[in-house]
């Protein structure tokens, strides 16, 4: 009797958390919406008054910094000059505030505002919403150059491209879309040239492990490190093994501090097939390899790569953020191409 009096209780109170928890997120929901809103309406009458009064781009730095501090006067923190022109650009670059999505917070959008492209900006957009990223999540995409290194790694990259991916994100459809190149690193707090061993990096990434699974993309999950593969009795150990939740394989890395080599691909095209023979379910796709390795010759990796018949993938990693510049100038030769 005692416990199903415990068990009612116990049912009650789960009930009436789900309650308390969805109340409290709809209202956060319906205050972020509202704020947003308010900030939109705000830079709206900053911009019309411009236009209204003819005043130039110097007279109203001035109007806003005196706005400012008004405002912070009578209403409190919120209403500094680099908010309210936050708020003036927010309103000139969204002209529609209801084509926003209500899971973008204000620090989200100032982060977006800080890109003029409009393409870019439409990316990192759509994959705040796809990947549920917080504004420091954003920032650290934002700051590896992750749009460019994406549209890098298709290869041989168009205009329409450009458009999927500022219009939907990053779709995963096929293999070679979670490739990216290079990866990067810069988490882990590895000097550029430090020579490192591999079981070294290893025990970095997983010490770091959310930051790698930012890294590798939407729908990773971590299955373990140095997964035993058991061929005639002999044992062998892949490196690192994720799972893939919207391609539904399993993802295994091997780690080179060196060059890519013939002998890396054959290696993980063997645990492939072990993989695909005895661990995959009849549910899962066959399995994908990636090769992360500290160079990679493109020419060569053809060759090594070639006529294999499991995915396998090599992309070379850095430990420090890559020169946006130098990867603008390089996507847009290979468009001009």
């Amino acid at each position: 009797m005692k416990k199903d009096i415990q068990k009612n209780q116990n049912n009650l109170i789960d009930n009436f958390k789900e309650i308390i928890f969805s109340a409290r997120k709809s209202v956060a929901i319906n205050v972020n919406n509202g704020l947003i809103t308010a900030y939109w309406n705000i830079g709206k009458i900053i911009v019309e008054n411009e236009k209204a009064n003819n005043i130039d781009n110097s007279s109203s730095r001035q109007i806003i910094l005196e706005l400012s501090k008004q405002l912070t006067d009578e209403i409190g923190k919120g209403f500094s000059r680099s908010n309210l022109f936050n708020m003036r650009k927010f309103y000139i670059e969204y002209p529609d505030v209801q084509t926003l999505s209500g899971q973008l917070t204000w620090s989200h959008i100032c982060e977006l505002l800080i890109i003029e492209d409009v393409q870019k900006r439409g990316f990192y957009e759509k994959e705040i919403i796809n990947s549920s990223w917080s504004v420091r999540e954003l920032k650290r995409q934002i700051d590896s150059s992750l749009y460019e290194r994406l549209l890098l790694s298709k290869g041989e990259t168009n205009k329409k491209e450009l458009l999927e991916l500022s219009r939907k994100g990053q779709q995963i459809l096929k293999p070679q879309d979670i490739v990216k190149n290079p990866y990067v690193f810069e988490f882990l707090g590895v000097p550029e040239h430090k020579p490192i061993l591999e079981k070294e990096l290893e025990k970095k990434l997983i010490r770091h492990i959310e930051d790698f699974l930012l890294e590798l993309g939407r729908g990773f999950m971590f299955v373990g490190s140095q997964q035993r593969v058991t061929i005639n009795n002999t044992h062998y150990y892949v490196d690192m093994v994720f799972y893939n939740k919207i391609l539904r394989c399993y993802i295994l890395i091997e780690l080179k501090t060196t060059k890519l080599q013939i002998n890396h691909a054959g290696q993980l095209n063997t645990y492939l097939n072990y993989f695909k023979t005895e661990v995959n379910d009849k549910d899962d796709n066959p399995p994908i390899g990636i090769i992360l390795c500290a160079e990679k010759d493109e020419i060569a990796a053809e060759y090594i790569l070639g006529g294999l018949e499991n995915n396998v993938f090599a992309s070379k990693f850095t430990y420090v953020l890559p020169d946006k510049d130098e990867l603008i100038r390089e996507l847009e030769n290979v468009i001009k191409k």
